[in-house]
């Protein structure tokens, strides 16, 4: 193809940014292969809620998933990234609820059909901004496969996993205690309570006797208010204090109602007064007791907090006036002794924030001791879910294996409505796939199924499940890796690999890639109370997407939290600058040369050898990081490479050539670079996906785009270990002559002669054959190479430095100071002794000579041997400085 016009002078994020996502989708590059002798490789997105706009967590989730899909395409896969959304039930029915009460209106007002328009209304209008944003953040999504959990092909498979899961007797019906949520007035499982402190009291209270024995019986509760339900008073069978009481009754305060002392484990004989009343209906631990007892249930609560009629008078208040009440006709009656102030933990709804009620309600539920089993069998298995870092599979053994029945009825009206019927006249009821033939005489059951039930199947059901022959379900599941949050590895990743063990017999996903939470630059989690949240849109307006992208990248360590930073952000748009620079340098030097012609190896001067072997090191780096999820250190790699290696050293190196006579050496060169550059660029396109498409198509070549271009390789014939020692120590000349300078304040400008003493003979022919880059690096006068030993009369007046096998001199006698000198040889000398005491220590350890491949012990003792060559030029240094001062 032609290539794109020529670089703007200057790099402008929004001007490459631009009109790009669409070039990609009108392509079709994202799609699959459709190679079958491909590989597939499939992430499908933790699909977002549609209650709002996507949040810095959500920019790093996906820009992870990006990352790895777009290499993996780049290197051959048949690659799945497929894109959806979550209905988010009670989230997005909380979201449009209050959207209403703004309005004067409730969804009572409205009704059932007439509220879930208006909750579709809003689903198509965040829809469309979430949309934007996964665009925005440059995601190669395949929008022709996108899902919604409340589409058609997800409700069958909804259904389907209900109806089977009922028929084998996994889950059923039936009246128990939940956390009851009265705001939304809904059931909420246990990982939607979230528990905060809050500021009680212990109310102690007499429980008189019911025989008009005098005294009675002292109890304590936080909650007074469900004393209306109360049907015993519970005390430790061994407790001594009770024995001649159980059997007895008391008589509840205010209520009137006699209920009995019972002995049961539940009460502990060592907190408080070891005798707790029991409501069976409003605590889970008394329902238990209840059970056990055959005692009555009475709920004295309505769904929505308010007390009902068995309160009496208090009837119709809140549950919270309520207690206010009741607590100062207690104080009246003289049955409430003490108020005891307390801070204590009390669970609140995870999306309403209202404090949760217990409450007796009948609900669905899933017996999940069955299906955890299952899970944690697999998991010891060559089949089993990896997880990075494996630290996180603790969280869910320890979840799995202390795991409660799942309450999944929720009281809502947005969701999948249960597939249950009950027939008008008889009461029957039906579960199955379908409503009744004869529908009129059946009604639905009301309620609707927890939006986790629903995503818990969605690694397969948006791959066209429960039709098992579905083309994407065979060529795609199981998918290959899931990028997630460790907060919901109860709330989803648990579901997921239970649902899709049962369903499918196969692990929903090999990898789940475990990150942490984005935290401000104080360290504190990104919240709406605090006003700390960052819009990802505003960071790419000002920044672009690569350069959050790449602090993204850079910020990863699997499983720890990340720190939000705009330092960083500001060196990821310097870095991505350089690159921009770099690029167009090389550009104008092309002219008609590919970017993907292959070098000739037999032309590679040492600086050639050199950047191809470090080439080779970085993909090989890069590569193997990448496949462990190890991003950071990519990261860093590649930015060694890019700015250290190739920009600062290759790209100076590459311009005594470029500005010589030699035609046919400076057409190789221009290879060279164009060859070295293009590698860069695909190795950084999964993380900077815009900037690389438009150097990479600025640059002649055959290519349509980078996204599908082929990821680089090790090549072995561009290995050289040689060529690597040889430019180390070129490098570390050219270094040690610059510290030199900058210790004497003498510019890069002034040219100044060179005497390099050589301690290693095989230096002479690297230094030698390399004098055109020592000499345009240096800005040398002259330059003269010695053996060790010869008589050097500049040295008496001249800085100098030890490098590996040589040492080097540079006469700068006007600006020399010898004291500080002698102090800097000294320091160094100090330096050399540590690091040969510290090598000597290694090696005279058993353990360590024991244990240690032979070829790290002979790494060790070479590098001894050159700590001591350095340490004894150094020493040979002071003494003459010392004479000549």
């Amino acid at each position: 193809m032609t290539a794109e016009k020529e670089l703007a002078p200057k790099y402008d994020p929004l001007a490459v940014e631009a009109g790009r996502y669409d070039k990609w989708l009108e392509q079709g590059v994202f799609k699959p292969s459709g190679d079958k002798k491909a590989k597939p490789y499939t992430i499908v997105i933790p699909p977002p809620n549609v209650t709002g706009k996507l949040h810095m967590g959500h920019a790093w989730d996906t820009t992870l998933q990006d990352m790895i899909i777009r290499q993996k395409r780049m290197q051959g896969f048949d690659t799945l990234y497929l894109p959806g959304m979550d209905h988010a039930g009670i989230a997005t029915q909380a979201k449009v609820e209050a959207k209403l009460r703004e309005q004067g209106i409730t969804r009572y007002d409205l009704g059932r059909e007439e509220f879930v328009k208006k909750v579709w209304e809003w689903k198509d209008e965040f829809s469309k901004i979430i949309r934007n944003q996964w665009g925005k953040m440059g995601l190669s999504l395949d929008y022709s496969r996108e899902r919604f959990t409340l589409d058609a092909g997800l409700s069958k498979a909804v259904r389907k996993v209900f109806v089977q899961l009922y028929n084998e007797g996994l889950i059923y019906r039936g009246e128990y205690i939940v956390n009851w949520d009265p705001q939304a007035r809904t059931a909420l499982s246990d990982i939607e309570v979230i528990h905060k402190d809050d500021k009680g009291a212990f109310y102690h209270m007499i429980y008189k006797f019911a025989d008009g024995t005098e005294g009675g019986i002292r109890i304590a509760t936080t909650r007074p208010e469900t004393m209306f339900g109360d049907t015993a008073v519970a005390v430790n069978g061994k407790d001594p204090r009770y024995k001649d009481l159980i059997g007895k009754k008391v008589i509840v305060p205010i209520v009137g109602r006699a209920i009995p002392i019972i002995a049961d484990e539940h009460a502990d004989m060592d907190f408080g007064t070891g005798a707790v009343k029991i409501t069976p209906a409003h605590d889970p631990n008394d329902f238990q007791v209840g059970l056990r007892h055959d005692l009555e249930r009475i709920n004295c609560m309505n769904d929505d907090g308010t007390m009902n009629e068995v309160a009496g008078k208090y009837k119709g208040m809140d549950r919270f006036e309520c207690r206010e009440a009741l607590v100062k006709d207690l104080q009246a009656s003289g049955d409430l002794i003490q108020i005891q102030p307390i801070v204590h933990s009390v669970g609140h709804s995870e999306r309403t924030g209202v404090q949760v009620e217990a409450r007796l309600s009948t609900q669905w539920f899933v017996k999940m001791k069955p299906l955890a089993k299952e899970l944690l069998d697999n998991q010891k298995t060559e089949n089993k879910v990896d997880f990075v870092p494996p630290r996180f599979e603790h969280t869910l053994t320890n979840w799995m294996e202390n795991i409660h029945d799942w309450v999944i009825s929720r009281q809502l009206w947005w969701g999948h409505q249960i597939p249950a019927w009950y027939n008008k006249q008889t009461g029957e009821m039906y579960v199955g796939m379908e409503a009744p033939k004869d529908a009129e005489n059946w009604e639905q059951d009301p309620d609707v199924l927890d939006t986790w039930f629903s995503s818990a199947l969605w690694p397969f059901s948006t791959l066209g499940w429960p039709d098992e022959d579905a083309a994407d379900y065979k060529r795609y599941y199981p998918t290959n890796t899931l990028v997630t949050g460790y907060d919901i590895i109860p709330f989803w990743v648990a579901r997921m690999m239970f649902q899709g063990l049962h369903f499918t017999g196969k692990r929903p996903f090999e990898h789940t890639l475990i990150h942490g939470l984005m935290r401000d630059e104080q360290g504190r989690k990104m919240s709406k109370s605090l006003g700390n949240g960052i819009d990802p849109i505003d960071i790419i307006d000002k920044y672009g997407t690569d350069a959050l992208r790449w602090f993204l990248a850079t910020g990863t360590t699997p499983g720890q939290d990340a720190r939000f930073s705009y330092t960083q952000l500001d060196a990821a748009w310097n870095f991505i600058n350089k690159i921009w620079n770099v690029s167009r340098y090389v550009m104008m030097n092309l002219g008609d040369t590919k970017a993907d012609q292959q070098p000739d190896v037999a032309s590679f001067d040492l600086a050639d050898k050199w950047i191809f072997a470090e080439l080779n090191k970085t993909v090989a780096s890069v590569t193997a990081k990448f496949d462990k999820f190890e991003f950071g250190e990519a990261a860093r790699d590649l930015y060694n490479f890019i700015w250290g290696e190739f920009a600062d050293w290759y790209i100076e190196m590459s311009k005594e050539t470029l500005t010589g006579d030699d035609e046919t050496k400076k057409a190789a060169k221009r290879v060279n670079l164009a060859y070295v550059l293009d590698q860069i660029l695909r190795l950084l396109h999964p993380i900077m996906p815009f900037v690389t498409e438009k150097l990479w198509l600025t640059m002649p070549h055959d290519g349509d785009s980078i996204v599908t271009a082929k990821y680089p390789e090790v090549h072995a014939e561009f290995t050289n270990d040689a060529a690597v020692t040889e430019m180390g120590r070129v490098i570390e000349l050219i270094r040690a002559v610059r510290g030199i300078r900058n210790d004497a304040n003498a510019p890069l400008s002034t040219p100044i002669h060179v005497v390099i003493a050589l301690n290693d003979d095989s230096l002479k022919a690297a230094f030698t054959a390399n004098r055109a880059i020592l000499d345009r690096f240096l800005n040398t006068a002259s330059l003269k190479i010695v053996d060790a030993g010869a008589d050097i009369p500049e040295a008496k007046t001249a800085a100098s430095a030890v490098i590996t096998g040589a040492t080097v001199y540079v006469p700068l006698a006007e600006l020399i100071d010898f004291d500080a000198e002698i102090a800097k040889l000294k320091k160094t000398s100090d330096k050399l002794d540590k690091e040969i005491a510290r090598i000597d220590k290694k090696l005279g350890n058993p353990g360590f000579m024991g244990k240690a491949p032979a070829a790290v012990i002979d790494e060790q003792r070479q590098k001894k041997a050159d700590f001591e060559t350095k340490q004894a030029a150094a020493q040979d240094r002071i003494k003459e400085l010392e004479a000549a001062r």
